[in-house]
């Protein structure tokens, strides 16, 4: 059973920086494709990043150049360094793996960032 553990998001200023993890159990890491996703209040869940088992990486144009995705394969971890926040980034961002062995979408299950004015 694949599990997804996010690490606890915060509150956090304007134009302040921010890393949250998500570590994977029950999964070939390496065989998955991980990803953030978003969801605002009233929105839907958006795509905010995603990096392949090699490392290449894709962006929502509205954090390209302020968030990096990064990924540890030795630790089974997926970051997400925010920099620049701006309020407009609040939401659960929720972790998110696709695997090739399975062909499955497994979420974890969500941690909140509170960017205040």
């Amino acid at each position: 059973q694949v599990q997804l553990m996010e690490s606890r998001g915060g509150l956090v200023q304007a134009g302040g920086s921010l890393r949250i993890s998500c570590a994977a159990t029950g999964i070939t890491f390496a065989h998955a494709v991980m990803g953030w996703y978003r969801q605002a209040p009233g929105k839907q869940r958006e795509l905010v990043a995603r990096i392949t088992s090699g490392g290449s990486t894709d962006y929502a144009d509205s954090v390209r150049g302020r968030f990096t995705i990064s990924r540890d394969n030795s630790k089974s971890t997926v970051y997400l360094q925010m920099n620049s926040l701006k309020v407009e980034d609040t939401a659960v961002y929720y972790c998110n793996a696709f695997s090739f062995d399975t062909r499955r979408d497994s979420w974890g299950e969500g941690t909140q960032v509170i960017v205040s004015s």
